[in-house]
């Protein structure tokens, strides 16, 4: 716990996914690099981006960033990028055999949870998922449920 803590203070979060816990049985976690143009990393570091419909593919072997927005640096004249351009990723081999060989044969996904800086340089947590049905969105607003109640309950019996 404390590890995970420590690494959270060592990150700057541009953006969140929060729509993925959601929509999603999220797996394994992955930590991947992203091919940017320099204007894409100004804008970054000013906080604008956006992960809502993003969503990650393999192309050739490759894995590519689709549908995330970045906007344009506003203070760029001429060497600005597309906003909705699509980004490769950059990972290990091994974890793309392992990604690719998971989304192939057990029928999952891979989804973008959060664009951060580590150091210097900009990362991406990419999640491998599995879609929630009807049924798991109704048990996980009947554990909130529960957990606000026990809450509410326990704050009242320390009174």
């Amino acid at each position: 716990m404390a590890k995970a803590a420590e690494e959270e203070k060592d990150q700057k979060v541009v953006c969140r996914n929060r729509e993925a816990s959601r929509y999603y049985q999220l797996e394994d976690r992955y930590e991947a690099g992203m091919a940017l143009r320099g204007t894409e990393v100004k804008s970054l570091r000013e906080g604008m981006a956006n992960l809502k419909d993003a969503y990650c593919d393999f192309q050739d072997q490759e894995l590519f960033l689709i549908g995330a927005h970045i906007s344009a640096y506003p203070y760029s004249k001429f060497f600005n990028h597309n906003p909705d351009r699509v980004r490769k990723l950059l990972l290990h081999k091994g974890e793309l055999k392992r990604l690719l060989g998971k989304v192939n044969e057990r029928g999952f996904t891979i989804v973008p949870l959060k664009i951060y800086f580590k150091k210097r340089t900009a990362k991406l947590e990419i999640a491998l998922a599995r879609g929630k049905k009807l049924f798991d969105h109704r048990e996980d607003i009947k554990k909130r449920d529960m957990q606000r109640e026990m809450r509410r309950d326990f704050k009242y019996r320390v009174r």
